[in-house]
């Protein structure tokens, strides 16, 4: 294992999630301002809208300011309420009703199209809570069901589709993501979204190993804080994560895309959280991960 400073470039982003309160155009142009190499970009009401009737439109004259300000960028599809304004992340790809689940699927879809004329590097998905009274069979052949036309529209795209375990979720580790791969068959444009504070939430292992273990499969990274046992996405260094060797087996892997600060509830500050993180990532990439700390408390709220 090496112990030294990553032996290959980092590239980070920040997620527009966590800053809602902007118009897409400003949070494109305060993310290039600030240094960071790409965006992962959630599409919702408020900025790109994957309902729109003039999404193509909208979608050419993005992928151009991304161009212009030498922005990177990937897909996300965690919109909480772009669905269905009154469930959150509803309707999933485990609803009952197959009409539901067709509109998660076309959702995806959608994104995997602008994925590929933004020239993205992934789509983001997940799973979605198991609805009550469906045992667990039922959940995972309607998450392999709904995915199928997802992932044909990603391989004639190009553009890979990064599942997400996320907790509380019937996918929700690692091992569920492993599950879900066996299912389908292995193919090829499926990759996994790798969180790396879901990793310190909940996954057995700490969160370097788990970067170890994903690396073959990784396609999209999600980095924040987190503390043990509890889902809440933290400012770095408010909660228990020693960074630099994360950030170490992440280089190892070789992982290419990019590493996007995952901050949804923050964008009552959304500047200056953008603006505190990346100082913060490129100090942990470049400090020794046997140090066991990379940084202050944030020191932001």
């Amino acid at each position: 294992m090496s112990t030294g400073a990553p032996t290959l470039p980092l590239r980070f982003g920040y997620g527009t999630n966590g800053l809602t309160d902007l118009r897409l155009d400003d949070a494109l142009a305060l993310l290039a301002d600030l240094g960071y190499d790409g965006v992962g970009l959630t599409l919702d009401h408020m900025h790109l809208d994957p309902l729109a009737e003039d999404l193509a439109a909208r979608t050419r004259r993005v992928a151009h300011r991304l161009d212009a300000l030498g922005l990177d960028v990937t897909v996300e599809t965690g919109a909480r309420y772009v669905l269905d304004p009154r469930r959150k992340h509803g309707p999933s790809l485990l609803d009952p009703d197959p009409g539901d689940r067709a509109r998660r699927a076309d959702l995806l879809v959608r994104a995997v199209r602008v994925a590929a004329d933004l020239g993205a590097h992934a789509v983001h998905c997940f799973s979605g809570i198991t609805p009550p009274g469906t045992d667990a069979e039922t959940a995972w052949k309607r998450l392999a069901d709904a995915l199928g036309p997802v992932l044909d529209a990603a391989a004639v795209a190009g553009v890979p589709l990064a599942v997400e375990p996320e907790p509380g979720h019937l996918l929700a580790t690692l091992a569920d993501f492993h599950h879900l791969r066996r299912l389908l068959g292995d193919p090829g444009q499926l990759g996994l979204t790798l969180d790396i504070g879901h990793c310190q939430c909940l996954e057995p292992l700490p969160p370097a190993d788990c970067v170890r273990q994903a690396g073959p499969w990784l396609r999209h990274v999600q980095i924040e804080d987190m503390r043990r046992g509890v889902h809440e996405h933290l400012p770095f260094g408010d909660g228990e994560i020693d960074f630099p060797p994360v950030l170490q087996a992440l280089a190892d892997t070789g992982y290419r895309g990019l590493t996007v600060v995952e901050l949804p509830r923050h964008s009552h500050a959304g500047p200056r959280f953008a603006e505190l993180s990346l100082p913060f990532l490129r100090g942990a990439a470049t400090a020794d991960p046997r140090t066991r700390r990379s940084g202050e408390p944030s020191a932001t709220h």
